[in-house]
């Protein structure tokens, strides 16, 4: 990373950027942009928020990641996930700043039935997947010592943007409103906490690591178990039933088991910890849980 101690972060005010800002300022100036001061699809856009200044590292948590709208718009996918990704790496490269682009478990198909590591190869079931896989290519082929963060399943205190709330603000509301709750069983992850992504990423940048790396809370569960562990942990009686996904038709492909592991984190002395405990820190950080 360059000499300069300021960090960009892209997506300032999305669930994993606001919890970025908050713990990046421990070690660096940070400047967070929100999606109106600088939107990476618009080169001019990204070359007059970031262009001219020395950072010592830009992060773009800018994402369009929904699902189904990728279908319907896959220009947009791919101009905001990848070439959105490239306009970054770019002016990365030319301020001397380490690029940091913030990916997916939905580059993967889901067939390996394990959880996936840095060396396995991409293989995208859906144009979000593809448009991601694009944009972790473009940053790498960019940028020698560009940083590709995948996790998945992110929950924070912000909340998504443009989605609201997130899965277990939305599993919560329903369980106090006595349910019923039935939740998704046959799809398999790796939840993602993203003050722990934060702290993460913060280690991965003081040790200027390079490449692909997986961020993802320890462990393995499906939406189903997910939602489980937060009603029983907040103590609400309410039962959650388990069911296919095929009870909720959608024109998109999803991996059926997209859960990360990483190969890479032991050997540069960092971890992340389970995801039962981040949930259960999550919950208190919201107030669900007293203790």
């Amino acid at each position: 990373m360059g000499a300069s101690s300021k960090v960009a972060v892209i997506g300032a005010q999305g669930q994993l950027g606001s919890d970025l800002v908050r713990v990046l300022s421990e070690a660096y100036e940070v400047v967070g942009f929100t999606h109106q001061e600088l939107e990476v699809a618009d080169v001019a856009s990204v070359e007059r928020a970031l262009g001219g200044q020395g950072w010592a590292a830009i992060i773009n948590t800018a994402a369009f990641h929904k699902v189904e709208a990728c279908e319907v718009e896959p220009e947009r996918a791919f101009r905001v996930n990848a070439l959105g990704a490239l306009n970054v790496a770019r002016v990365a490269r030319a301020t001397g700043a380490k690029c940091v682009y913030i990916s997916t478990d939905y580059v993967f198909d889901g067939a390996k039935g394990k959880p996936y590591l840095e060396s396995d190869p991409p293989r995208p079931l859906n144009v979000y997947g593809a448009s991601k896989v694009a944009g972790e290519q473009l940053c790498l082929m960019t940028l020698e010592d560009a940083l590709v963060l995948r996790i998945s399943s992110v929950f924070g205190r912000a909340g998504a943007s443009g989605k609201g709330g997130n899965f277990i603000e939305t599993i919560l509301q329903k369980a106090r409103a006595g349910g019923p709750l039935r939740v998704v069983a046959d799809q398999v992850m790796s939840p993602s906490y993203t003050l722990d992504v934060a702290r993460l990423l913060l280690g991965l940048l003081q040790k200027n690591v390079r490449g692909v790396v997986h961020g993802a809370n320890q462990g393995v569960c499906s939406w189903f178990e997910l939602a489980r562990e937060a009603v029983q942990l907040c103590g609400l009686g309410v039962e959650v039933e388990p069911i296919p996904s095929s009870a909720f038709p959608s024109p998109v492909k999803r991996p059926p088991y997209s859960a990360l592991a990483s190969e890479r984190l032991a050997g540069l002395g960092l971890e992340t910890r389970p995801w039962r405990e981040a949930l259960a820190d999550y919950l208190r950080e919201k107030g669900h849980l007293v203790g």
